[in-house]
């Protein structure tokens, strides 16, 4: 095989989802698993709908996920090659103009779909005479351009889905440019491909139809096929598609409610496979072993319950080297190793590190209905420091035998005074931590 080029294509009409970032991650993962290049190709032929705010967010959300692309390429700057190419199938007879309205190609369609027949064109349009389409053009009418579809078998492997085979005739020609003069996505895509020698293209199982008209398009350019790869598409916990515009499912959205990229990175790369789904630390653990061959037909259910599990997994397993710059840029002054080792197994949410940076090192409102007495006893027990892992469990018996306290009664309002919180990480790992000035402050309740 050579070269490994793949190409991960958004339309910058929108913000990206955990499907579009499904395809991306899969593409970047074959393209470093090979050793290959991962091209990133915006699609924006349509002018009306492309947006700049949303090609700058999908550039935005691919570096959040380390997705980093090799060459970048936009289709707005390439018209000039679709136009020529375009003119070439023009001379050889496979791309022709039709004059329908969008009005009459719906009654067309409403015929056929009465007869019982598919909703293909009939070509009319190639049995119009010169002075019929003279007519048409005076009379205002400006054409739309059809790519012609050769019959015969169209077939290829599919590298998710096995062999794929279509009858040309039972395809309709596609609309290659509209009336405007507006190129739409089939031609342009192919013109891509083979411009930027993309050797695979790894996409949703919707375009599978696409596929078989673009392979018609590649052998009528003279052009190498790649090889195609369809995933199936996500599905949500209740087994129904998933919108592509769900907000709450977006990157963005999903960044911005503390979801680490590598959540997202571990569960993408694994769903859908028989491998299991667990926290991945580093995108190139998941380059390693990469196999798209691992992918299988049925389609995957993600379930967002499972991203916020592995979030907090990985967020356990953060090394503190890894955590160190983003506790400083937090402004969490006081967050050694020590602190982070002490309060990471109770995170959800990276964010969460400063609730626990201020239980230890910032203040703590008094409770609310405090048991002054038992709290000053404990306060006069506080052994001298150094402190160390040990000197909860001293402490709190001492406290527990000079009260008569024990269990819940007596580590709960030792817990709240101390930290302000019922629950949290073991106090044996915080109590060193708060130390004792703060500690004896807290406890003395007025």
């Amino acid at each position: 095989m050579g070269e490994v080029r793949v190409r991960f294509a958004p339309s910058p009409t929108g913000l990206l989802h955990v499907g579009n970032a499904r395809v991306a991650l899969v593409n970047w993962l074959f393209a470093k698993a090979a050793l290959g290049t991962f091209v990133l190709r915006l699609d924006d032929t349509d002018a009306e709908r492309s947006e700049a705010r949303f090609a700058a967010a999908i550039e935005r959300d691919l570096t959040w996920l380390g997705l980093a692309c090799d060459t970048r390429v936009r289709q707005s700057e390439r018209m000039d090659d679709y136009r020529a190419q375009l003119e070439r199938l023009k001379e050889s007879g496979r791309a022709y103009a039709c004059f329908e309205t969008a009005e009459e190609l719906e009654f067309k369609r409403r015929k056929s779909l009465r007869a019982g027949r598919p909703p293909i064109y009939d070509r009319a349009a190639l049995g119009l005479g010169a002075a019929e389409r003279d007519k048409l053009i005076a009379e205002g009418r400006r054409p739309h351009w059809r790519f012609k579809l050769d019959e015969g078998e169209i077939a290829w492997t599919d590298l998710v889905r096995g062999p794929q085979r279509f009858e040309a005739k039972n395809l309709s020609d596609p609309v290659v440019v509209r009336g405007d003069g507006a190129f739409l996505y089939m031609l342009p895509s192919v013109v891509d491909d083979v411009a930027l020698k993309i050797s695979h293209v790894i996409r949703g199982e919707d375009h599978v139809v696409n596929t078989a008209v673009q392979i018609r398009m590649f052998q009528a350019l003279g052009a190498d096929i790649p090889a195609f790869a369809h995933l199936p598409l996500l599905m949500d916990a209740k087994g129904e598609n998933l919108s592509k515009r769900l907000g709450s499912l977006g990157l963005e959205s999903l960044k911005d409610s503390g979801i680490e990229p590598m959540a997202v990175n571990s569960l993408l790369a694994r769903l859908g496979t028989a491998d299991a789904i667990g926290p991945v630390l580093r995108l190139a653990d998941l380059v390693a072993g990469f196999e798209l061959g691992r992918f299988g037909r049925a389609s995957p259910r993600f379930d967002p319950n499972e991203l916020f599990r592995l979030n907090a997994q990985l967020l356990h397993a953060m090394p503190f080297a890894e955590a160190a710059p983003r506790l400083k840029a937090l402004g969490l002054t006081s967050a050694d190793e020590r602190f982070w080792h002490a309060i990471r197994s109770n995170l959800e949410r990276f964010s969460d590190a400063k609730v626990w940076h201020d239980a230890c090192f910032g203040d703590v409102p008094p409770p609310s209905d405090p048991a002054r007495e038992f709290l000053r006893a404990a306060a006069g027990a506080l052994p001298p420091e150094p402190w160390d892992d040990g000197t909860w469990g001293a402490w709190s018996r001492s406290v527990g035998e000079a009260t008569g306290l024990k269990g819940a009664q007596l580590f709960r309002p030792l817990r709240l005074a101390l930290t302000g919180r019922e629950h949290g990480p073991e106090m044996k790992v915080l109590l060193p931590l708060i130390g004792r000035a703060r500690a004896e402050k807290r406890l003395d309740v007025p």
